[in-house]
């Protein structure tokens, strides 16, 4: 990261690219902390107090990622006033894809019909949508396609170990999606920078330990419940909001900008808790911090999207706002994107 601080962001040597349309979509079926409170040792006080989350969406059985992504894109792609015919580009951030291959990506592509596209998942865990969201930037910006379709989307509930009350409060699944085109310069908005990072070392403060190359399933994997997340809460807590903090203001001191320059600032919904604690080391004002985990918990490459979403319902996002996506996951992975709002 030390050439960090000279880079120019991604509009150099570029087309400059915007958000042209935003769209959500998280299944009906609610677990709110009363359901929790008969699965585990656990009660809604203890888990408002420590996460901030009442409820969260759970699909039914069955219902897979492609399911929900499929329902927040093509939402998305009409809103921006296109066809699936239009996308040349899908990229989807997940870390509950349908099954290990094909890609959830190809799944999409197929079930919406966008038979021009091309694309990949995107495993960043809950800075998924951050780096989804530059990756597709980029490639709008070089001129390989005019709109790209970027989805976060993850069924959390299907790796979830509701025994475990340290992680079952914590997770809900959801989709969010946006198309990334072509501004057309008449006051169109624009993704104006990004910054991510990542830290191996704390991998192992949250992962899934098996199902993949390492540990193949068996029955031992499965006895031992090494298929669902297991966390370090305060590794990563202390992380989080230390990261959060720092790639934030290294992308406002880059771009000449203060905290008192945003319109909004949209975390990634992990824990009340961090969002608060590292908004204020930043100095953003909370009037301006959107915080929305009270009723989908953590949604990982959804939660991002779903905050924007609620923003603009709200009336808290108009033409021109500038704001600032921030997000971190497990790998350790860490992201942030300055966007100027264009609708």
């Amino acid at each position: 990261m030390s050439a960090a601080g000279t880079r120019k962001g991604p509009r150099c040597g570029g087309r400059t690219t915007t958000i042209a349309s935003l769209a959500t979509y998280v299944p009906p079926r609610l677990l709110t902390n009363a359901d929790l409170e008969k699965l585990v040792d656990t009660t809604d006080e203890w888990i408002l107090q420590r996460t901030g989350i009442r409820e969260r969406h759970i699909v039914d059985p069955g219902v897979a990622t492609s399911d929900l992504a499929k329902e927040a894109a093509l939402k998305a792609i009409e809103r921006a006033g296109l066809t699936p015919d239009d996308i040349g580009f899908v990229v989807v951030g997940t870390v509950t894809p349908d099954m290990m291959f094909p890609s959830t990506a190809c799944l999409l592509q197929n079930k919406i019909g966008a038979r021009h596209a091309w694309g990949f998942d995107l495993s960043a865990a809950c800075s998924a949508f951050t780096y989804a969201l530059t990756t597709a930037s980029q490639i709008v910006s070089n001129g390989a396609h005019d709109h790209a379709l970027v989805v976060g989307a993850d069924v959390m509930s299907s790796i979830i170990d509701y025994r475990d009350r340290a992680t079952c409060v914590l997770f809900g699944d959801g989709a969010g999606a946006c198309v990334v085109s072509v501004a057309s310069g008449k006051g169109d908005g624009a993704i104006l920078d990004f910054e991510h990072e990542i830290d191996g070392s704390g991998g192992p403060a949250l992962c899934m330990p098996a199902g993949g190359s390492l540990r193949p399933a068996s029955h031992d994997t499965v006895d031992q419940r090494l298929h669902y997340v297991k966390q370090d809460g305060q590794t990563v807590f202390k992380f989080a909001v230390r990261k959060t903090e720092e790639i934030s203001r290294r992308v406002l001191q880059r771009n000449n900008l203060t905290p008192a320059d945003l319109a909004l600032f949209v975390s990634h919904q992990a824990n009340r808790r961090i969002i608060e604690a590292a908004t204020e080391k930043l100095g953003v004002s909370q009037e301006k911090v959107i915080i929305n985990i009270e009723r989908f918990g953590n949604t990982t490459a959804a939660t991002i999207p779903l905050a924007l979403n609620d923003a603009v319902c709200a009336g808290r996002l108009k033409k021109g706002d500038l704001i600032l996506l921030a997000s971190v996951g497990a790998g350790f992975t860490a992201g942030v994107v300055l966007v100027r709002w264009g609708f």
